[in-house]
């Protein structure tokens, strides 16, 4: 929400990664940006270059957008990839919402497994 508050919306995504790994590191919260996502089937690594925006503390996928809406095919995405890296949560957060709680929607993974 700081980050958020402190741009506002409509700017780039890339913008808003930058400031959240900051206020993350400056809470001392656990944090990596752009993680390669390593696809298995049928055993095989599969050289996909799917790549997460941040994970937080090795457990919550963060999607981040700056789009106009969010769609059907974003939750898909982030399902997705939590299903892969078999991650317990999600979070799709769009910055280019005039109400930044409209834009924070929370996504568990139904699929994990501890």
């Amino acid at each position: 929400m700081d980050v958020y508050n402190y741009f506002g919306p409509g700017l780039l995504e890339s913008l808003y990664e930058k400031a959240m790994i900051v206020e993350l590191q400056n809470r001392e919260i656990p944090v990596l940006s752009q993680v390669p996502l390593k696809v298995s089937y049928k055993g095989q690594i599969i050289d996909a270059d799917y790549r997460l925006d941040l994970l937080v503390d090795d457990l919550i996928i963060i999607e981040l957008k700056s789009v106009s809406e969010i769609t059907p095919l974003h939750y898909k995405q982030l399902r997705s990839y939590l299903k892969i890296a078999n991650k317990p949560l999600g979070w799709i957060i769009n910055f280019n919402e005039n109400d930044f709680a409209r834009g924070m929607i929370k996504v568990p993974n139904r699929y994990f497994v501890p």
